[in-house]
């Protein structure tokens, strides 16, 4: 969607300086004062006897002094931060309240909106209360004397309410005002019956709306009539602010560009559009809007802006009322339709004037202009006359001033009969790569100050989506916006750090500065512009040669220079320098507003090209890692050429503006700018949108796309919906009978054996056969009572499983031939999550911390692989650190590693050296195929068969044809001999009495046994332990040999392709869609390599992602197609698998994370939909006091804590040295100073990281692994600052060595043993108030977790203060570090034992050290080193005096 250039400047940032400071929170401001009377310090007195509540109180003590601010947001936020929606507005709204009290809630509703924190929970306490306030604010909002400013904030209060219809409360006030009620409005009956014609549904709906209203009383009839008149009314009275004159300006526009954004929010959504699109287009809302004044100022940019994006969901392409997605034949055939109509009534109403518009083709009427001249000849009255046969309103109600006349209605006809540009078509004319207009001249990547005030002319992620097409438009424009950004701000950075310079009087550009990440070039050598290619007008590609020099980089950024690679997306910029002459005359002239670097250093052009290769200075092929050769006899020639493709798709209007005399863009071009390779991948995820988008088919399966957009029943996807399988085998899932039953409580489970047996265990659903039981002879009849227990039992029966068993075949002697088993004890909730795993269907898992989410994921994957040995799963994870840990606990269980394939470039080798990339794959098949022969060499000699059995692939299966199936057919001629049947040739084992089968006989005629001489240490296969068994036994051993030689063969097999596929890409490609049967990769990876991996023939039929929570929508969604959608088969399973309560996609650019929401997952969203979920409610990670800091989060149902938890003995001990397993220490100024920003977007505090420095070195010198602590922090500049502190204290030292140290956000899936967390803030919570993150932060720690934070900072959050209230008991335990002295790790003390001086206590030599701060802290670490480097002096005088 195209936005206009005219741009206003976006609010300013609400930073330190626009929020409340900490003084002024506990009572430095009026605000904070009346919040202190009028509910913190009625909180405490809870005992005292509450009086009448004075409604005048919240105008005189909140309202008034709001206004004297101008309602600023700091004020705003202040009052909602001492809570007083929750403490004071809230609990004492009643019926009578006044205007003031509903509107002061309505601004305390939008502030938590805008700070992303829970906004309607303290509202369910009473529904009926909210209803009345409802309802007073929707009154209110008609008011047209309420001021403009007011007007807004009630606007951005009903945009949060129909954002929010997953609340019930909120859904049940929204809905009446969007119901077909509202058609009332509509100017015609005709409009009407049209529709009803079209949708016959619609029609009982209407007549079900009229008996309603029909059926109430004079009150209800009152209440309906205002429901369905509201929306009009609110439209009518928008009309009116467009058209006024009256009043602030800015005021006018930003009620204006809310309402637009209400609108649009109410298009974007099948449930609130279905009935009201068709007012808006009965309202000409997109005519009367483009036609006022408002609109056409020059400054308001963004207002058009907005309204280009309710014209886009206006007129998108779908069935307003089925919701079906119209392909684009069908969306021509309705816009032909509408046409044909025009012209119907041209030549039956005004034949003699508009013939000719009634025999012109439809292309040539859809064009704007060229229809508005065939209307030219229209008279006024005429063309209203037309409008109206046309269906549409020409009039308004009195009051309502549109400016309605001739030139009025002729826009009406031209809006109605324009032809729209489809989505897919916009999609596809969208760039991918960027240029200086897309990085710094849009309002959505340029401004990282959006605070929330004004709306964005971009789509919003929300609920639901109106078609699958609709998502992938809304993710495509916002993925790109944020891309954009991330680009734009490297760009910035490292042309900041060149320090261009701009130097007179020759105005020449000097580069002073360096940057890794940017070199100074000349201009591009062309060498060649390919024609373009059939059907385009764009040339094929442009290939083009930069000369760069990296002599004077460091090795590191050489080589990365140097390991450019195809495809990865460089940048050129034309840099003008720093004008410092231009920057005095901006200061003279009093010119505001910080300037960005692109503008202070003069950024010109801006121009993407993809590298192609990277040559040495002579246009060589570069070896690699050339950067680390050392040459003492000639300086290296550093000199380097780039190749790469420019952007076609900005070449054509480069050279054109060349040919109209303006200069050549690459001529200026003196910068190229990289970008880390990781956050690079932009474009093969932009083109994967861009693809999916254009498919009139995605390959979505049918069961699953209804839930994914939002619609129709939540439960209609899961296992229970589509249908349980009847019978699974769990295999290994189980440890025993008493397990099973264990993991179903409320599931009747039956043995079909009528006795415990043993695992592994196959599920039935249907019931056992019901034993013959001869009914008793009697004349007796049943009694009511008896029939009912009868029929209940009957019933329970049913409902049963059935339980078997069987015995895993044995698969040889060798170790390697044993079976690995799962040993966990899986809880009722991880088998209940298991079960629905492995059915068909959509499976949400929610796993709190510790809860074992991997090991249920891992159980899933392998119950699939041996129930559906035809099913391939695709195994999705947002990190590559996850899917490390899930290769390591897939390959635990009995899934052979032939069948795994781990794509992208995160794959390592394991610890036994194990690749599991496609190159690592094939080579692992092909050193497999010398195994694999050596031993067909070795079964030929032992069976006496001469030749080259052995030589390949080939050779190895004619050798199996003509010698070993023949060998085994003989041996199962002589046990067919001995009464058996034939089922013994086909691995089967059938022993009846009688058969007159010995054990000699079976070792006599064993053919193998000379090939298993090696098997059981030299024993053989029928060793004397086997030799001893019964025969059955031994048989069963026999058929394991040649399990296992079949095993070989059937490898071969396998690997027999890879003889045939010489190709390294060949074989890949046939490995990845023949052989893989479990393929891992990211998210990333999925959505760059889409186009590829579909290419090669893929096809999997499970989607398991892990860490889904982590993940934005798209990212989700496109690993569901990476196949080509199929008529038959498609997806079976989609399985979900995180947790919503702790962190979102990480989104870079505030205001998409803000206004637009590009932090929301999928997973997150149909859990709000009510999507069934299988909550993992036991943790066996930490503490179970520890758990408590973050167990509250978790309510339904509750966070248990395994016994293990409370059993082991590490979860018993004390901490070394510390009293407390756990604490909150409050870290005071240090050196004056808390939180500091020595940049923009960096914050750090030196006090913390001294503190955390200190603590890390006082636990090394007790004796703790440095492995088992981390340091984490909340904030990437705090990082940085504690690794150079660590530099400085610990690196070297070999007393104290290098802990991790991590930001909160990285570490999410980890955990440590203990937890140094600093938390940075001193001067507001920050992001911090977002509790998530609380909840990551805090459940990282096994062991030992130690808080470095300001405390009157977090007490001041609410959201905050129940974490702080558990990590300091309720103010009960001391915010000062203490310490135990006289004792090392580890400690045999208990963490319940009271010390010496304590009740309780044993007074022995360990007492409480409390540190008063960080220099005591620091001192006394520093005396301890002293003490310890002393003894080791001591210690190694006496071993050199003993030597000697």
């Amino acid at each position: 969607m195209a936005t206009s250039q005219e741009q206003p400047s976006l609010p300013a940032l609400p930073n330190e300086e626009n929020r409340p400071s900490i003084s002024e929170l506990h009572g430095g401001h009026p605000l904070a004062q009346a919040a202190q009377r009028l509910w913190i310090e009625p909180e405490v007195k809870k005992g005292k006897k509450k009086g009448k509540f004075d409604s005048n109180v919240v105008k005189t003590e909140i309202w008034d002094a709001l206004e004297r601010e101008g309602f600023r947001y700091r004020s705003l936020l202040l009052v909602e931060s001492l809570g007083g929606l929750e403490k004071f507005l809230w609990p004492n709204f009643t019926e009578d309240s006044t205007n003031y009290h509903i509107l002061c809630i309505a601004l305390m509703v939008n502030v938590k909106r805008r700070e992303n924190v829970p906004v309607w929970d303290c509202f369910q306490s009473n529904p009926a209360l909210f209803t009345t306030l409802f309802r007073r604010l929707l009154t209110t909002s008609l008011d047209p004397t309420l001021p403009l400013a007011l007007q807004t904030h009630l606007l951005t209060f009903l945009t949060t309410a129909f954002e929010s219809l997953d609340t019930p409360l909120v859904r049940k006030e929204c809905a009446p005002l969007v119901s077909i009620a509202i058609w009332n409005q509509l100017h015609s009956e005709s409009v009407r019956e049209e529709r009803f014609d079209k949708y016959p549904s619609t029609r009982k709906l209407w007549r079900a709306s009229g008996k309603r209203f029909d059926a109430a009383d004079d009150e209800g009839k009152q209440r309906l009539k205002f429901e369905r008149s509201w929306l009009a009314r609110m439209v009518l009275g928008f009309f009116g602010v467009c058209y006024s004159t009256e009043g602030d300006n800015k005021e006018r526009v930003v009620y204006c560009e809310r309402f637009v954004e209400f609108l649009t929010d109410l298009e974007s959504q099948l449930p609130t559009r279905r009935y009201v699109n068709l007012l808006l287009q009965d309202l000409n809302v997109l005519t009367v809007v483009k036609r006022s004044p408002l609109y056409r100022e020059p400054e308001n940019g963004l207002f058009r802006d907005m309204v280009g994006l309710l014209e886009h969901f206006v007129y998108f392409s779908i069935d307003d009322h089925t919701g079906e997605q119209l392909s684009r034949e069908e969306s021509r055939k309705l816009h032909c339709g509408t046409i044909a109509k025009l012209q119907r009534v041209a030549l039956k109403s005004f034949k003699e004037k508009l013939t000719i518009l009634a025999l012109s083709n439809y292309g040539a009427v859809s064009q704007r202009e060229e229809l508005r001249g065939h209307l030219k000849v229209l008279d006024e009255e005429e063309v209203k006359q037309l409008a109206e046969q046309l269906g549409l309103r020409t009039t308004y109600p009195q009051g309502v001033e549109v400016g309605v006349g001739r030139e009025f209605w002729v826009e009406c006809v031209l809006d109605r009969c324009a032809k729209r540009v489809n989505f897919r078509d916009e999609i596809a004319e969208m760039a991918v790569l960027p240029t200086e207009t897309s990085l710094f001249h849009s309002p959505i990547v340029k401004d990282e100050r959006y605070d929330g005030s004004r709306p964005l002319p971009v789509p919003k992620l929300n609920l639901q989506y109106l078609t699958i097409g609709d998502f992938l438009w809304r993710s495509f424009l916002l993925y790109r916006a944020e891309n954009f950004f991330g680009i734009r701000r490297d760009l910035e950075d490292s042309i900041a750090r060149l320090q261009p310079k701009l130097l007179f009087p020759r105005m020449e550009t000097q580069f002073s500065g360096s940057s890794t990440m940017a070199l100074i070039i000349s201009k591009p050598s062309i060498l060649e512009v390919a024609p373009p290619k059939v059907g385009d007008d764009k040339p094929a590609y442009i290939r083009a040669e930069i000369n760069v020099n990296i002599g004077h980089l460091h090795d590191r950024a050489r080589r990365e220079w140097e390991r450019l690679g195809q495809g990865d997306v460089v940048f050129l910029a034309s840099v003008r320098g720093y004008d410092e002459e231009e920057q005095r005359l901006r200061g003279l002239e009093g010119v505001k507003g910080e300037q960005t670097p692109a503008e202070k250093y003069g950024v010109r052009k801006v121009r993407s090209a993809e590298v192609i290769q990277v040559l040495d200075h002579e246009g060589k092929p570069l070896v690699r890692d050339t950067a680390f050769i050392k040459d003492d006899l000639a300086v290296p020639n550093w000199g380097r050429r780039i190749h790469v493709r420019l952007d076609r798709d900005v070449w054509g209007e480069d050279q054109a503006a060349v040919e109209s005399g303006k200069a050549d863009v690459y001529e200026g071009m003196n910068v190229l700018i990289r970008r880390k390779g990781i956050e690079n991948n932009f474009k093969p995820v932009l083109q994967s949108i861009q693809d999916l988008a254009q498919s009139e088919e995605v390959p979505i399966p049918a069961w699953l796309q209804d839930v994914f957009l939002g619609y129709g029943d939540p439960e209609s996807a899961t296992y229970q919906a589509l249908g349980q399988i009847k019978s699974l085998d769990f295999r290994d899932t189980f440890l025993d009978w008493d397990h099973l039953q264990e993991s179903f409580p409320e599931q009747k489970v039956l043995s079909s054996t009528g006795a415990p047996i043993d695992p592994p265990y196959i599920i039935t659903c249907s019931p056992p056969p019901a034993p013959e039981v001869a009914a008793p002879k009697t004349k007796k009849r049943k009694t009511k009572k008896a029939a009912a227990e009868e029929a209940a039992r009957a019933e329970e029966l049913a409902a049963a499983w059935t339980v078997s068993s069987y015995k895993l075949p044995n698969q040889g002697p060798y170790p390697i031939d044993k079976p690995r088993h799962n040993t966990l004890r899986f809880t009722p909730a991880q088998t209940d999550a298991i079960l629905a795993g492995t059915n068909p269907g959509l499976t949400i898992i929610v796993g709190p911390p510790g809860t074992g989410k991997t090991d249920v994921v891992t159980q899933i994957i392998s119950n699939i692989y041996h129930n559906f040995p035809n099913q391939k799963t695709l195994l999705v994870a947002h990190s590559n650190q996850a899917l490390n840990q899930l290769f390591a606990k897939i390959k635990a269980l009995d899934i052979d590693a032939r069948h795994l394939l781990r794509l992208g470039h995160g794959e390592s080798e394991d610890e036994q050296g194990q690749s599991f990339s496609k190159a690592g794959r094939v080579e692992s098949f092909l050193e497999n195929r010398g195994v694999l022969l050596q031993a067909v060499d070795k079964l030929a000699a032992t069976m006496g068969a001469v030749g080259a059995h052995g030589d390949s692939c080939e050779t190895a299966g004619y050798f199996w044809d003509v010698w070993v199936k023949p060998a085994w057919s003989k041996f199962g001629d002589y046990l067919e001999g001995k009464g058996f049947g034939k089922s013994v040739k086909e691995g089967a084992v059938e022993v009846r009495e009688g058969d007159g089968l010995s054990v000699e006989g079976i070792v006599e005629h064993y053919p193998f046994t000379a090939f298993f001489s090696d098997a059981n240490g030299g024993e053989g296969i029928f060793t004397q332990e086997v030799l001893g068994k019964p025969v059955e036994e031994v048989l069963e051993v026999a058929m394991g040999g040649y399990r296992h030689i079949e095993k070989v063969f059937t490898e071969l097999e396998d690997i027999r392709p890879f003889e045939l596929l010489r190709g390294s890409r060949e074989r890949q490609a046939y490995l990845l869609a023949q052989e893989a049967r479990i393929v891992a990769m990211t998210a990333t990876h999925a959505g760059m390599r889409r186009r590829e991996i579909a290419a090669a023939g893929f096809r999997y039929d499970n989607v398991v992602m892990e860490e889904a929570a982590q993940v934005t929508e798209a990212e989700t969604f496109i690993p569901l197609c990476l196949q080509e959608a199929r008529k038959e088969g498609g997806l079976k399973r989609v399985i979900l698998v995180g947790d919503h309560f702790q962190n979102l996609p990480i989104v870079q650019n505030l205001p998409l994370r803000a206004h637009a929401r590009l932090d929301q997952s999928l997973f997150y969203r149909l859990i709000r939909l009510g999507v069934k979920t299988h909550f993992l409610n036991q943790q066996g990670r930490c503490r179970p006091e520890i758990a408590d800091l973050f167990r509250w989060r978790y309510t339904n149902p509750p966070l248990l804590d395994l016994p293990a938890v409370r059993e082991r003995e590490e979860f018993k001990l004390a901490n070394a040295g510390f009293r407390h397993t756990f604490q909150f220490i409050n870290v005071g100024p240090f050196k004056g100073q808390g939180e500091t920003r020595p940049s923009p977007n960096v914050l750090q505090n030196l006090g913390e990281a001294e503190y955390a420095v200190a603590l890390y070195q006082y636990m090394r010198l007790l004796s703790y692994p440095s492995s088992a602590i981390t340091i984490l922090t909340t904030y990437a500049g705090q990082r940085a600052l504690i690794r150079d502190v660590l530099e400085l204290r610990c690196k070297g030292n070999p007393l104290f060595g290098m802990p991790r140290v991590q930001v909160v956000d990285r570490f999410q899936g980890e955990e440590s043993a203990f937890v140094i967390l600093s938390l940075v803030r001193t001067e507001g919570v920050g992001f911090l108030r977002d509790v998530r993150r609380v909840t990551v932060a805090l459940s990282r720690a096994r062991l030992g977790l130690y808080v470095l934070g300001r405390r009157e900072v977090f007490e001041a959050s609410p959201e905050v203060r129940e974490a702080l209230d558990k990590l300091t008991e309720n103010g009960t335990r001391s915010d000062k570090l203490e310490l135990v002295t006289g004792e090392m790790y580890p400690t045999k003390r208990k963490a319940d034992e009271p010390l010496g001086g304590e009740e309780g206590g044993d007074g022995g030599n360990k007492a409480v050290v409390v540190m008063e701060g960080v220099e005591h802290l620091g001192q006394y670490v520093f005396e301890m080193t002293k003490t310890k480097l002393e003894a080791l002096k001591e210690e190694r005088r006496r071993v050199i005096e003993g030597r000697k």
